[in-house]
């Protein structure tokens, strides 16, 4: 009697709730399986794209597998070696053997020079005593010291002993400018031999500096933009994008044509007597000529942000300020300004992230003064073959623009551009 009563006041019973939440269930997974089908392939072009080369840079700017590879007899024999005196007699046996393995198959030059990145003339020591080894009769330890002196030395046998590990600092410590000494002593380079702080630091001020230039130039561009009509700012928009229908190399290119020294700008100067012809301005292959490039081909990303933002607010606020008693000054500093706050934020952010990894610009037009971080680390993947140095400074920037970037989230997010109107 109460179960028809309750079926013909149209209640479910508890079996048909739980079949019911049971289908809701199911739908929802199905739904959420579809929708992650959807992204998969967005997800896996991310992760082979963007993920995937970070993780290979981490692990390889501590990957250390060169002398644990190619001369395991001797790192097995140094594991014990206390380093007060030179090694036994089955150490030097060791060495030999790996040394003459390796010439064979082509591998020792790969532990001469990883040991090299350590100590200077390790890779002459390691060669020099290779080309010999495959000829050697115990006992071993005077002929290798006749034929290389370096091997009497201890500090020489401290190296390949720290670098008998499969991972290692070494690559960050000389990221920093340190060097570890061969009793295990981290201390800095001379002052003359100190590189990578130094650029890191270069590479940081001409960014914040031409990010600012950037915001100097590109906010009344984009106010003028904002408060044109539409067929007139579209227009003008027009001549913004342009730039990116030429080629950054080109662009590049046009610049060292307009501020060399027999270029056309200095050439102007010169006709209207601002400077003698014997006292040109030096306005490239430096500094200068790497702010005055870069200004120029990351100002569109500055305005674009901030013309995306001014177009939003609406110009009766203006109005309303300037009716209100305001001056033009006050009503543009209280009303607009605080308003153009996100674009300004996004803006600069977007600019400072693309000018500080930096390659081919300061490459053409920066000269010794105006290399940026980014130019050392293409210099070490193609040239040096130093990959794990590469790959350490390479965290390091990628570690400092992301936390630049928590900073920005942290204090420059929505929700505080939201209180700061």
């Amino acid at each position: 009697m109460m179960a028809n009563t309750v079926e013909a006041e149209g209640q479910l019973t508890p079996e048909e709730q739980k079949r019911l939440t049971a289908d809701m269930h199911r739908s929802l997974r199905r739904k959420k399986i579809g929708a992650l089908f959807l992204v998969a392939p967005l997800l896996i072009f991310i992760m082979v794209t963007f993920v995937a080369p970070i993780a290979s840079m981490l692990y390889r700017s501590i990957d250390n597998p060169q002398v644990l590879e190619y001369m395991p007899n001797t790192s097995a024999a140094l594991a014990d070696w206390d380093g007060n005196e030179l090694p036994d007699e089955a150490t030097f046996a060791a060495l030999v053997t790996d040394l003459a393995e390796g010439r064979k198959n082509y591998t020792i030059g790969k532990v001469a020079t990883r040991l090299n990145y350590e100590k200077s003339q390790m890779r002459s020591l390691i060669m020099g005593t290779a080309r010999k080894a495959g000829k050697l009769k115990p006992p071993y330890k005077d002929q290798v010291i006749k034929i290389k002196a370096g091997w009497s030395d201890i500090d020489n046998w401290k190296v390949i002993k720290r670098e008998s590990k499969s991972l290692t600092a070494s690559y960050y410590i000389a990221a920093f400018d340190m060097e570890t000494t061969p009793d295990g002593e981290i201390k800095m380079l001379p002052e003359k031999e100190r590189v990578y702080l130094a650029m890191l630091w270069r590479t940081i001020w001409m960014s914040v500096l031409i990010t600012l230039l950037t915001l100097i130039l590109g906010y009344p561009v984009s106010y003028l933009l904002a408060s044109l009509p539409m067929g007139i700012a579209n227009t003008l928009m027009i001549l913004v994008l342009l730039p990116f229908w030429t080629s950054l190399l080109v662009r590049t290119s046009s610049w060292i044509a307009l501020l060399q020294g027999q270029g056309v700008i200095n050439d102007v100067l010169v006709w209207f007597g601002l400077v003698n012809d014997e006292s040109r301005l030096s306005m490239i292959y430096n500094a200068t000529g790497t702010v005055i490039t870069m200004t120029h081909i990351l100002l569109p990303f500055m305005i674009l942000p901030l013309y995306s933002v001014m177009k939003t607010v609406p110009p009766s606020y203006m109005r309303a300020a300037r009716s209100l008693g305001a001056t033009p000054f006050t009503a543009f500093y209280r009303v607009y300004l605080p308003q153009s706050v996100p674009g300004v934020s996004a803006g600069a952010i977007l600019v400072f992230i693309l000018a500080i990894g930096y390659y081919i610009t300061p490459a053409l037009v920066g000269g010794q003064s105006g290399q940026f971080i980014g130019n050392m680390i293409a210099y070490h993947m193609q040239k040096s073959l130093n990959w794990g140095l590469a790959a350490a400074l390479g965290v390091i920037l990628l570690v400092f623009v992301m936390g630049l970037y928590a900073l920005y989230s942290r204090f420059v997010g929505n929700n505080n551009q939201m209180s700061l109107r």
